[in-house]
C-alpha cells in the first residue's frame, strides 16, 4: 500500500510542474478574463464593478455582431477549402511523380510567419503595382479593384491568403492519416475490384474519418479567434469590413482603453468557441464503417 502511494506521491511530482503551467497560462486567464468583464476599467484607474452590464450592452452591439458574422464567414470558407486540403493530401499519398517536391511546396507557407505573409501578400493586392491587378490589366481589365480598399470584396479577399497560410498544416496532417492506413487493405480492395474512387470514399476516408472530425474543430475554432493576419493587412478596415470578433477585442481594450467591455467580448468569443467545439463533435459523432463494395 505504501509503495502504491509513493508512486502516486512521485507521477504526482511529475505533473505538477505542467498543471502549474497550464493553471498560469490557460485557466487563470480566463478565469481573470471573465472577472474584467464584470468590471468597468480603462487599465489604470480602479476598476468599478458593473455585474452583466458589459454583456448586455455587447448583445445589443450591432458592431460587434458584424464582426461575429464576419468570423462566421471566414470559419465557413475555411471548412470548405478542407475538402481542397483532402483532396490534395489524397493525390500526394498516391504513388505519383513528383509528390515528395509537391509535399515540400505546400509546407513553405508554414514556414513564413503571419507578418512576412501579410506583406507579401499586400504587395500582390497593391492596386497599381501588385501581381495581381497588374495581370488583369494585362488581359485587358483597365479598372481592376482595389482589393483591399473596397468594403464588399476586402473580406474575401483576406480569406485566400488565410486559406493559404495554412494549406500545409491540413495537408499534412491529412497525408500522415493516410500513409497510416495498412497498404494490406488497400491492396485486399484492389483485389476484390475496387477502384480508386472506391477506396478513396469506403476506405480511405472512413479510415482518416477522426482525423477530418479534428480539423473541422481546429479550423472552425481557429476561424473565429483569427486575429494576426488581418490585423496587419487592413486593422479590420475599411470602415470595419473586415472587422472579425479577435480585432473588434483588441480595439475596444487596447485602443479604446475599454478593458472591461474587450474581457466581455474575449469571454463572449470563448463561449461561442467552446459552444462551436461541442456542437461540431455532435454532429460529426457517428459510427465509421468500411465498405468498398
Amino acid at each position: 500500500m505504501n509503495k502504491v502511494m509513493s508512486n502516486k506521491f512521485i507521477i504526482a511530482l511529475y505533473v505538477l510542474p505542467s498543471l502549474l503551467l497550464l493553471l498560469a497560462v490557460i485557466y487563470v486567464p480566463i478565469v481573470l478574463t471573465g472577472y474584467y468583464g464584470l468590471n468597468e476599467w480603462d487599465g489604470i484607474s480602479p476598476m468599478t464593478f458593473v455585474g452583466l452590464d458589459n454583456y448586455k450592452d455587447l448583445l445589443a452591439d450591432t458592431a460587434f455582431w458584424q464582426s461575429a458574422y464576419h468570423s462566421l464567414l471566414l470559419a465557413l470558407f475555411s471548412g470548405i477549402s478542407l475538402i481542397g486540403y483532402l483532396l490534395i493530401a489524397l493525390v500526394l499519398s498516391g504513388k505519383i511523380k513528383g509528390a515528395n517536391l509537391l509535399r515540400k511546396i505546400y509546407l513553405i507557407p508554414m514556414l513564413l510567419s503571419s507578418v512576412a505573409i501579410a506583406q507579401l501578400w499586400m504587395k500582390i493586392y497593391h492596386p497599381t503595382n501588385g501581381v495581381l491587378n497588374t495581370v488583369l490589366m494585362s488581359v485587358g481589365i483597365q479598372n481592376p479593384p482595389a482589393w483591399l480598399a473596397e468594403p464588399s470584396i476586402v473580406l474575401f479577399a483576406l480569406f485566400i491568403p488565410i486559406v493559404w497560410q495554412y494549406a500545409g498544416f491540413y495537408i499534412l496532417i491529412y497525408y500522415a492519416g493516410l500513409k497510416n492506413i495498412p497498404e494490406s487493405l488497400i491492396e485486399a480492395a484492389r483485389i476484390d475490384g475496387a477502384n480508386p474512387l472506391q477506396i478513396a470514399l469506403r476506405i480511405k476516408l472512413p479510415l482518416v474519418s477522426e482525423v477530418i472530425k479534428v480539423t473541422i474543430v481546429l479550423s472552425f475554432v481557429g476561424s473565429l479567434k483569427y486575429f494576426d493576419l488581418i490585423y496587419v493587412m487592413t486593422d479590420g478596415g475599411p470602415n470595419g469590413a473586415s472587422e472579425v470578433m479577435a480585432s473588434y477585442m483588441y480595439h475596444q481594450a487596447f485602443r479604446g482603453f475599454d478593458f472591461g467591455y474587450g474581457s466581455a467580448v474575449a469571454f463572449f468569443l470563448l463561449l461561442i468557441c467552446l459552444a462551436a467545439t461541442f456542437v461540431i463533435r455532435k454532429v460529426t459523432a457517428t459510427k465509421d464503417t468500411i465498405q468498398y463494395s
